[in-house]
């Protein structure tokens, strides 16, 4: 199980785990050794997410959502599998919490009559400022 918060936890039946060859250093070995990770994690289709959780995790411009709804983390920051496992596994957690909680909503207010104020008499400095140097100097 893959804990998200005392309340959430996701299966590891939900999560697909596919390894790679790495790019980067590493030397000859690089070549040999499959150590980067592509975690993909079906939120559309995943029973243990709450639905509004789910549907906050959908709603989310993330490049790495596909259309389909499913959510892939690649790893291959270390040289090993076993980091870059635990590193796409701690990104998915990170990504969870994050919408776990509900955004607060925008209460709409009005400006206040001295912010107003200040914003006109401003506008007002600046225009004078301008004017001052549009002026052709008179020589009579």
């Amino acid at each position: 199980m893959l804990v998200i918060s005392r309340t959430l936890s996701l299966p590891e039946s939900e999560l697909v785990e596919r390894f790679l060859r790495a790019d980067g250093p590493g030397g000859q070995h690089v070549n040999r050794t499959e150590s980067a990770v592509e975690l993909r994690f079906d939120v559309a289709g995943s029973s243990s997410l709450p639905e509004e959780v789910r549907a906050r995790l959908l709603a989310r411009r993330d490049r790495r959502l596909t259309d389909e709804g499913v959510l892939v983390i690649q790893a291959r920051r270390f040289r090993d599998q076993a980091r870059n496992r635990d590193d796409a596994r701690e990104r998915l957690v990170e990504i969870i919490r994050g919408v776990l909680v509900p955004p607060k909503k925008r209460v709409a207010t009005q400006p206040t009559r001295a912010s107003k104020e200040r914003r006109l008499a401003g506008k007002q400095q600046r225009g004078k400022i301008k004017q001052t140097r549009s002026r052709k100097p008179d020589f009579e």
